[in-house]
């Protein structure tokens, strides 16, 4: 059921918590089977670099297809119903990952996967907001966050420590369990629903405008930022682990993940307060430039230093960088536009990762992989840029409260 529309004044509370703990597990199957899938495809059914990419990103293209229609969604249905049909598909197709005998058949999956992924996550998120007091919405979304930044470390670990022995069968049962432990806690979760007004509003307003149902014009500035740091994302979760098992450097490739979870971990103690007080431009030029730092390292022979620098560096900047953009974008929407400003937020996200290992797969052969990464260290050197004309140089509004 869905609480009474009142405004919050407790950040931590059992439905934030509750709702946190959803996300955690939503989180944990994204994460262990994109870093999985890649050497699965090439495991299972000797694809190739451009193949196993796409066996990685069709999750997250399945993922921008639904959020096309998940904004109108939340208005027909509701937070909760959304919430609890789309995880209800999440973890029924979980169990097929084991029955896809063909690479055709596995691409199918993962895009059904994904659609189920990108409904869930646009009805979780856009719920948290109205749970979080406006005043402390950088910081709330950053602790929110966290939950994600936990599946950062937890996912990839698993997927590298099965996933090297050939144990997928493992990774599928795990990716089962936690698709169920989601869909548990959001049935526990009491999400805020907007006043039927403001639906009705929202809806008027768009009645007749397909582009304006899919994008929020105001969140879409900011969402281009991490656009443009997600495809640079996407090539350390698709690609980083292959790397680095070639180089015989099984270890590095588990423990990366750790240490990138570890220092956003620390980052959003401050990071999230440091915006509500100071202004987005005080921590978003900072967090774009270590991000900066972070995939130079990669850009070098590997080493033990180059490969800890890059995960601390990368886990402070792009780690902390999305619930500080994500604030903007939400802060930025009219409240009756929060559900498709979340859902504008996430599906440039999306498109980011899901669409950039398919292009890098292609360029692997001709640059190598220091070379992809010496590419997308200058990919985030344009973000700065991007980040400058559509937000930076104008002045930061006041947080507005989501319903």
């Amino acid at each position: 059921m869905s609480q009474p529309d009142i405004p919050p004044t407790k950040l931590f509370t059992r439905d934030f918590l509750l709702a946190g703990l959803a996300n955690l597990f939503i989180s944990m199957v994204f994460y262990l089977l994109m870093t999985s899938m890649a050497l699965y495809a090439v495991d299972r059914f000797q694809a190739s670099d451009t193949a196993a990419g796409l066996a990685s990103s069709a999750f997250v293209i399945g993922s921008v297809i639904s959020r096309l229609f998940a904004g109108k969604l939340l208005q027909i249905m509701g937070r909760k119903r959304l919430a609890i049909f789309a995880l209800g598909l999440f973890a029924v197709v979980s169990v097929f990952y084991g029955f896809s005998g063909t690479l055709p058949l596995l691409l199918m999956v993962r895009i059904a996967h994904g659609m189920a992924f990108g409904m869930a996550n646009t009805a979780i998120a856009t719920a948290v907001q109205s749970l979080i007091p406006a005043s402390r919405r950088s910081e709330g979304t950053g602790y929110f966050g966290l939950s994600t930044t936990l599946s950062t470390a937890v996912g990839p670990f698993l997927a590298v420590l099965l996933a090297g022995s050939g144990n997928y069968t493992s990774v599928f049962v795990f990716c089962t369990i936690f698709s169920t432990a989601a869909l548990v806690f959001t049935l526990l979760v009491r999400m805020p629903e907007p006043p039927r007004t403001a639906q009705l509003s929202a809806s008027a307003t768009r009645q007749g405008s397909f582009l304006r149902s899919i994008v929020s014009p105001s969140a879409l500035p900011i969402s281009l930022v991490i656009l443009v740091c997600g495809i640079a994302y996407s090539g350390v979760v698709s690609f980083l682990a292959p790397y680095l098992l070639s180089k015989s450097m099984t270890a590095a490739a588990s423990w990366f993940f750790i240490v990138y979870a570890a220092t956003v971990l620390v980052s959003r103690l401050f990071a999230g307060r440091i915006q509500d007080l100071k202004g987005d431009n005080a921590i978003m030029y900072p967090l774009l430039v270590v991000f900066v730092i972070g995939m130079a390292a990669l850009a070098f022979e590997p080493s033990n230093l180059t490969v800890a620098l890059a995960a601390a560096f990368a886990g402070l900047g792009f780690g902390a960088l999305m619930p500080c953009a994500q604030a903007i974008a939400v802060s930025a929407a009219p409240p009756a536009e929060l559900g498709v400003a979340t859902s504008t937020f996430f599906l440039m996200l999306d498109v980011g990762i899901g669409f950039g290992p398919i292009a890098l797969g292609l360029l692997i052969p001709h640059l190598g992989y220091t070379g992809m990464f010496g590419m997308l260290t200058l990919l985030v050197v344009f973000g700065i840029g991007v980040y400058y004309m559509v937000h930076g140089r104008h002045q930061s509004g006041a947080r507005r409260q989501a319903l």
